[in-house]
C-alpha cells in the first residue's frame, strides 16, 4: 500500500480540493418527505470539492445516496439543505453546460443515431447550423462511423452507450455527470466502454463525477475516488489514485492497483454490515 499511502499522505480522509474548486458541494443534504413520519434521510450534510478537469468517482453501498447526490449536482433533484456551485455559479436547475449519462442510454427509438446525438439542440432550440458536423465527429471518435442512420434497436448495448456519450458531449459541457452508465453491460463490453470513456475524457478533459458500484472501474478511470457511508450517506474517504495517464487495462493486473481496490472494498463492506458506520 506504499503507493496509496504516499499519494494520500496529506488527505487524512478529508475531501481534497481548494476552496475555489470548479464544483463545490457544501453542506448538502437530502431528506425525502421531510414533514412526514415516513421521512427518509438519504444524504447527510456532505462536502465535496472537485477541481476543473478532474475525474472523480463515487463509491458506496447500495442505497447510500450516490445517485441522489449526483442528481442534486445536476439540478435534477431538489436540495434539502446546503449549496452547490459550478464554476462559481449557484446550482438552481438543469443547465446546458452539464452533460449527463444514465444507466439506461434513454435514446429515442424512432430517431437515428445522429438525430439522438443532436436532440439536445432541438430541446433547447439552439441553432442547428454546425451541429451535424460536430455530431459526426463525436460518433467517429467513439467508433460509430457508418452508423449515423441506424436506429437504437439496431445497435448493441455498448453502441447505444457510445451514442449516449456523444449526446452528453454535444453541447461541449464543462461538467460531465454519469450515473452507472455501464452497469448493464457484460464484462468485456464494460471494459471496452471504460477505454472509450477514458479516451474521450482525455481528449476533452471535462470535469467528471462518476457513480459506480464497480471498484475496479472507479480506480481505473479516476483521479480521486470518494467513498460514501451507508444511508444517510456522507463522504468518509477521499482517495487520490496515483497512477499516471494514459492508462491501459493492463494496469488492473498490477499489485498496486489490486491493493487499492482491496482497501476500498474493505471500507465499503464495513459500511454494509448491520449496525456499522464510520469509524
Amino acid at each position: 500500500m506504499a503507493l496509496l499511502q504516499e499519494a494520500n499522505a496529506e488527505s487524512s480522509g478529508v475531501p481534497l480540493g481548494t476552496p475555489d474548486a470548479y464544483l463545490s458541494i457544501e453542506g448538502v443534504s437530502k431528506v425525502y418527505n421531510p414533514k412526514s413520519r415516513r421521512a427518509v434521510h438519504a444524504v447527510s450534510p456532505t462536502n465535496v470539492k472537485i477541481e476543473a478537469g478532474e475525474f472523480v468517482s463515487l463509491l458506496g453501498p447500495s442505497g447510500c445516496g450516490k445517485s441522489t447526490l449526483l442528481m442534486m449536482t445536476g439540478g435534477l433533484e431538489d436540495i434539502t439543505e446546503g449549496n452547490i456551485s459550478i464554476g462559481g455559479t449557484p446550482m438552481t436547475g438543469p443547465r446546458e453546460d452539464i452533460g449527463i449519462m444514465f444507466q439506461d442510454p434513454t435514446l429515442l427509438p424512432w430517431k437515428s443515431t445522429i438525430e439522438n446525438v443532436m436532440f439536445p439542440y432541438r430541446v433547447f432550440k439552439r441553432p442547428m447550423d454546425d451541429v451535424r458536423t460536430r455530431a459526426e465527429s463525436l460518433l467517429d471518435q467513439v467508433g460509430l462511423h457508418g452508423f449515423y442512420d441506424h436506429k437504437p434497436g439496431q445497435l448493441s448495448g455498448g453502441m447505444r452507450q457510445r451514442v449516449a456519450i456523444c449526446r452528453a458531449l454535444i453541447f461541449e459541457p464543462e461538467l460531465l455527470l454519469m450515473d452507472e452508465p455501464f452497469s448493464a453491460l457484460d464484462a468485456i463490453t464494460r471494459d471496452e466502454m471504460n477505454q472509450v470513456l477514458m479516451q474521450m475524457w482525455e481528449s476533452y478533459h471535462k470535469t467528471a463525477l462518476f457513480v459506480t458500484h464497480s471498484i475496479r472501474e472507479a480506480v481505473f478511470l479516476s483521479d480521486r475516488v470518494l467513498v460514501m457511508s451507508s444511508r444517510p450517506g456522507r463522504i468518509i474517504e477521499d482517495i487520490k489514485i496515483p497512477f499516471p495517464r494514459p492508462r491501459t487495462l493492463e494496469i488492473g493486473e498490477t499489485t498496486e492497483f489490486n491493493e487499492i481496490c482491496g482497501y476500498l472494498r474493505g471500507r465499503i463492506e464495513h459500511q454494509s454490515l448491520p449496525g456499522t458506520g464510520d469509524d
